[in-house]
């Protein structure tokens, strides 16, 4: 009986680390407690401009609010389901735990285009020619194919969302497509990347669940936010998990993380 106690945590089934490798994403229900998202809420309706039970006030389709570290947010990104799921997917001991959830873009529901819905992917890291005096420019920030600067990019759910109330969408399988875009420029990478057209004809998935679900995404995944075409606002934070060290795709020991598998298995099918 104490070898099971001792046994890690395990999140995610062999089936859904397949499932991350092929697709660049899975699905955690039940994350987080939905009432540590109802808490969330609470705090942020305070700082946004706007009341709650009036939609007349809801006058701007998204409203970005700052960073959040209070309890229910540490809290949220700090649950035991999370960290064995960071474990599986990026290696013990190789990313750092965070103690905010970062930024919220919260959407509204508007007729208005919100004028930030275009497919991208993140970018991690600073350029040569980033302005150090312009942290909030990343016109010349770039990435690169071993993902310098992101383990992860999370969407958490701090709301319902359905398929009408902005979910963000992703295309399902792309981060095999920037795998392969990307290692041409090595360790430097690229920025001001054109992406609009990549993975086009890749299926689309869409963020949607209950308050408390988490998306572990893929650091090279193509994904975009939409406008809210449904009743009720939605709250989302969308942090990246750091690392603690670089990804790296040629290991002596051949211990690969399944993000490094992923790029790994892109950069072979493109030789082959």
């Amino acid at each position: 009986m104490s070898a099971d106690r001792d046994e890690p945590l395990r999140a995610l089934g062999d089936a859904q680390i397949r499932q991350f490798i092929q697709d660049g994403f899975v699905r955690i229900e039940r994350a987080f407690p939905r009432a540590l998202a109802e808490q969330g809420r609470a705090i942020m309706w305070r700082d946004l401009p706007c009341d709650p039970n009036d939609p007349a006030t809801w006058t701007k389709p998204v409203i970005r609010l700052p960073i959040y570290g209070q309890e229910p947010f540490r809290k949220a990104v700090n649950t035991p389901i999370l960290h064995a799921a960071f474990d599986q997917l990026v290696g013990k001991g190789r990313w750092h735990p965070r103690d905010s959830l970062g930024t919220f873009p919260v959407r509204f529901p508007h007729p208005d285009d919100p004028h930030d819905a275009g497919w991208h992917v993140d970018v991690s890291f600073p350029g040569e020619d980033s302005n150090p005096n312009e942290q909030q420019d990343f016109s010349s920030w770039r990435v690169n194919v071993t993902s310098r600067g992101r383990a992860l990019l999370m969407l958490f759910l701090f709301s319902d969302v359905g398929e009408h109330d902005a979910p963000t969408r992703i295309r399902v399988g792309s981060h095999l497509d920037m795998a392969r875009l990307l290692a041409p420029a090595g360790e430097a990478g690229m920025s001001r990347l054109f992406v609009a057209e990549m993975g086009a004809d890749r299926p689309q998935a869409l963020a949607t669940g209950e308050a408390g679900t988490v998306y572990l995404c893929h650091p090279l995944l193509i994904h975009a936010a939409q406008r809210h075409r449904g009743t009720t606002p939605r709250f989302l934070a969308q942090p990246p998990l750091h690392p603690a060290e670089p990804f790296r795709l040629e290991r002596e020991d051949g211990d690969y993380s399944p993000v490094e598998i992923a790029i790994r298995q892109a950069l072979q099918a493109d030789a082959n």
